[in-house]
């Protein structure tokens, strides 16, 4: 697979705790240089990096993160600020002690109110495979696609596991086909990025593919 296509899928991450404004500008610069599906930022970093791009390239945020534990009412406050201040795509966490205590509905709710705030940019959900069953990951695939977000999600990075080439296949055979899906976390080879994508994903989470594309230059 061609380099620059496997770059057209990447949303360029950075979401360390320590993350300052000049670590942001450059993974910005990055996208605009190689061409990728966004940058993926701090929500207080939204605005800024809005401004700074001036719409070279596109802008997401993540939401109830990386715990995922948040009200839905406090969820909903950060999605409409986080698109007040320019971002396009939005990357939530769900409730995962809803998810084990089978409160589907809360789950559906949560994500639908999301998404309607949202509007007409993308949402994507964050379901932390590591912590799940299969059995709740295929549920989560069934939940999504009912719920009308654009995008399912493998992982947050954050509670020690990442994308695994079977979580993306699982994920291909139960999802619904407006749903697209998002490998993240660990993603550290161009090989492994070009096997999650013939594998079904359509966007991967990373921060290292850049960086290797930059000193294969």
């Amino acid at each position: 697979m061609d380099v620059n296509e496997i770059l057209r899928h990447v949303d360029h991450t950075l979401l360390s705790q320590t993350a300052v404004w000049e670590e942001i500008r450059q993974i910005c610069d990055d996208a605009v240089a190689y061409r990728t599906a966004s940058v993926c930022i701090p929500p207080s970093f939204v605005r800024q990096a809005c401004d700074y791009l001036n719409g070279k390239a596109a802008v997401c945020t993540v939401v109830g993160f990386p715990n995922g534990y948040t009200t839905t009412a406090a969820k909903e406050f950060e999605t409409k600020d986080a698109i007040k201040n320019g971002a396009s795509e939005i990357d939530m966490v769900i409730n995962i002690g809803w998810l084990k205590d089978g409160k589907y509905d809360l789950i559906e709710n949560e994500i639908r109110t999301l998404k309607e705030a949202c509007g007409e940019n993308i949402l994507k959900v964050i379901i932390e495979t590591c912590l799940l069953t299969d059995e709740e990951k295929v549920k989560m695939c069934q939940i999504v696609t009912e719920a009308g977000a654009e995008y399912i999600k493998t992982s947050t990075g954050f509670a020690g596991g990442g994308a695994t080439f079977e979580d993306v296949k699982l994920f291909s055979e139960h999802v619904g086909p407006d749903v697209k899906i998002k490998a993240a976390g660990g993603i550290s080879s161009l090989e492994d990025a070009e096997k999650f994508l013939e594998l079904g994903a359509d966007r991967l989470g990373t921060s290292r593919i850049v960086k290797l594309v930059k000193d294969m230059k």
